[in-house]
């Protein structure tokens, strides 16, 4: 029974491993291709890519470590070692989210509020409030008026005062 457990925390750890290389090769990869296609925002998508494969391989690290001290070194400083590893993880998905998202995990709500159109105020002075992104109004148009210039034909000359 021991070896099966430790056999699978290794497996699932290998497992993390490999979404690793495999998301970071292929994201790579398709980071070039949108380079030299010249897609809107190539890095935008890559970053977040890698992020959500971090984020599952942390998850498969939790899981491992989880099962190869519950069921193999259940003793006081085990748990000790297992709450600090799940205390660094969470802190390293929590950041890797909010590098993604741009916003803490409980604050999705709170962002798409603040990124809608603010009725509450004056009705007829529509106002946005941006989130790392612009919100557009649903018209834009914009006049511009082009003034030709004039030259005077005799450049010596010096303009004239009433």
């Amino acid at each position: 029974m021991r070896e099966w457990v430790e056999l699978s925390s290794k497996g699932i750890q290998a497992l993390a491993v490999t979404v690793i290389v495999i998301s970071m090769t292929f994201g790579s990869l398709r980071f070039l291709v949108h380079l030299s296609r010249q897609v809107t925002d190539p890095f935008r998508a890559y970053k977040e890519l890698i992020g959500r494969s971090l984020l599952l391989s942390l998850e498969f690290l939790v899981a491992a470590d989880v099962i190869r001290t519950v069921l193999l070194d259940l003793t006081a400083k085990g748990v000790g070692i297992l709450g600090a590893l799940v205390l660094i993880r969470t802190f390293l998905s929590w950041s890797v989210v909010v590098e993604i998202e741009g916003h803490w995990p409980w604050q999705p709500a709170a962002v798409a509020a603040e990124s809608k159109p603010l009725e509450d105020k004056d009705a007829s002075q529509p106002g946005y409030r941006s989130v790392g992104r612009i919100d557009p109004p649903e018209h834009r148009s914009v006049e511009v008026a082009v003034l030709a210039p004039t030259f005077d034909s005799d450049i010596s000359r010096s303009p004239q005062r009433p």
